[in-house]
């Protein structure tokens, strides 16, 4: 798409694609966030609901996490993942398909649906930077930066804090760095945390942990292959190796499966490689049109949450949906709510942390911000909306 010039801004934008096209996901009955809840219902945990009705409840339950691994990016490379693409039919309770992340198909928003089975309306992670209501400032969600009080934020109990009050073993398994950040006690804790180094701790810490009871949810958890994908591309040799080894990692553990155990391997969101080029890569900081009347430019390159300037929310809108509609789901934060994006409510409390115009892609596009954002905006491999591509991750089953 041509940058735009003070002589001929944008000339001749046809219709914006509809907000109503966007494919919404599966909440309530195939999403990330109805794992959990299906596994603690499973167990007796009283309050939870088996929003997967395709699984079948097991005694003790793992899940494992492989942050960036896409349904579609798994199906692409059989010959780099053997072992879970053996287990391709088994995903979603031997169905065959997969479920979707939740929007954005973020990393911060799609562990909160994870942990606490509520949808990014409710939980209100919605989104890799978000504006804080309260001061006014972006908050990256991820990194938790600037500081805000996690239990305000996000006040509601996770899935492992309600089972380890039902008496169900709760555990999670993770790199040490992860034990006590923010977004850890927002979203995964309750039980008891294993810090592990190596992926070959982690796996067998987490058998361990489902063998020391009767009743057990665990959950560990991989990042390297998401940071293959950002920095080199989800068809580098690097993203591949990555897929190689955590392929083995997953063979690992469901060779040290207990009786009555149940494997869940899944992901936070998939990837998409974004080419470096003027046409694909659109820079806020440079296009005078997109940021008239914005205020604060929020979410990522492919999700974007948009603070306008009181007053300016209507203008900022029309102007997004004639520059960027041909592209995006350009929508308002009330037509996004009503789309369902969120989930089927949003709390009063994370209503304003959505942009006053959410956009989403639907091409092979980047809004990036050379500026404010340099090292997002440098990055090969991307995510956050709602293509197949992002929203499709697996929900492969090893049953003991």
């Amino acid at each position: 798409m041509a940058q735009s010039t003070v002589w001929d801004p944008h000339p001749e934008h046809p219709e914006p694609i509809p907000v109503h096209s966007a494919p919404v996901p599966e909440y309530g009955t195939g999403s990330l966030a109805d794992l959990l809840p299906t596994l603690a219902a499973g167990l007796g945990v009283p309050g939870m609901t088996a929003g997967l009705a395709e699984l079948t409840a097991a005694d003790r339950n793992c899940v494992f996490l492989i942050d960036g691994l896409g349904w579609e990016q798994l199906r692409a490379h059989p010959e780099d993942a053997p072992f879970m693409t053996s287990l391709l039919g088994s995903s979603r309770g031997g169905t065959g398909r997969p479920i979707t992340a939740g929007y954005p198909a973020t990393t911060a928003t799609s562990l909160a649906s994870v942990g606490t089975g509520l949808p990014p309306g409710a939980h209100g992670l919605p989104g890799y930077t978000v504006r804080n209501p309260d001061t006014g400032e972006l908050m990256n969600q991820l990194r938790w930066q600037p500081w805000s009080p996690p239990g305000a934020w996000q006040p509601y109990p996770t899935v492992f804090e309600l089972a380890h009050r039902a008496g169900v073993h709760a555990a999670q398994v993770s790199s040490p760095t992860f034990s006590n950040t923010p977004l850890t006690k927002v979203a995964l804790s309750g039980g008891v945390f294993h810090g592990r180094l190596s992926g070959e701790d982690r796996m067998d810490t987490a058998a361990a942990q489902l063998a020391g009871a009767d009743r057990a949810l665990v959950y560990t958890y991989y990042a390297e292959v998401d940071g293959a994908g950002h920095r080199f591309g989800v068809d580098s040799d690097t993203w591949r190796g990555q897929l190689a080894h955590v392929d083995r990692l997953v063979q690992r553990l469901a060779e040290q499966l207990p009786p009555r155990s149940a494997l869940y391997v899944t992901a936070d969101h998939g990837m998409i490689d974004v080419p470096f080029d003027e046409d694909h890569r659109i820079d806020f900081d440079e296009d005078w049109e997109l940021k008239a009347g914005v205020a604060l430019l929020g979410g990522e390159g492919r999700a974007r949450h948009v603070y306008a300037v009181p007053g300016a929310a209507n203008d900022v809108l029309t102007c997004w949906r004639e520059v960027l509609g041909e592209q995006f789901w350009v929508a308002s934060r009330d037509e996004a709510i009503a789309a369902g994006w969120f989930g089927p409510t949003v709390d009063e409390r994370v209503y304003h942390r959505i942009g006053d115009v959410v956009a989403a892609a639907r091409d092979d596009v980047l809004l990036i911000a050379s500026e404010r954002e340099p090292r997002e905006s440098e990055m090969a491999g991307n995510h956050g909306s709602m293509t197949s591509a992002e929203q499709l991750v697996p929900l492969l089953e090893v049953r003991s």
